[in-house]
């Protein structure tokens, strides 16, 4: 009998130590996918710091310097980021015309979605 209980106890904690590591490395690759993203949103901030921030304000506070031009802060909360992503690869086309037509590439595309995604609320 104090074998079989201990084997269950033994059980047990192997049960235990296997969530516990489960836990660990889902911790650990949601870490990754954080620092990803960060790198992603930075990637994407350098686009529209070079590509969009002459009529666009692309900061949390800033005015944008083309009246036309929504802040991109207020682009995130009109249009989810995910849908942006085929028309940023197809060519953006406004009905503005000061607005010239960019094309993304894959990357570009993940970076720029990451930066607005940056400037929405968080995610609870």
């Amino acid at each position: 009998m104090v074998r079989a209980g201990g084997m269950l106890i033994g059980i047990g904690l192997a049960v235990v130590f296997t969530l516990v590591g489960l836990e660990a490395g889902a911790e650990d690759q949601r870490s990754k996918d954080e620092a990803e993203q960060a790198r992603l949103a930075e990637v994407g901030r350098a686009i529209v710091k070079e590509k969009c921030a002459r009529c666009h304000a692309i900061g949390m506070d800033d005015k944008s310097p083309h009246a036309s031009a929504p802040p991109f802060r207020d682009v995130v909360t009109r249009y989810p980021s995910e849908n942006l992503a085929e028309a940023l690869a197809e060519g953006i086309v406004s009905g503005h015309p000061d607005m010239p037509v960019f094309v993304f590439e894959p990357e570009e595309i993940e970076g720029f979605i990451a930066y607005l995604d940056s400037l929405g609320p968080p995610e609870k």
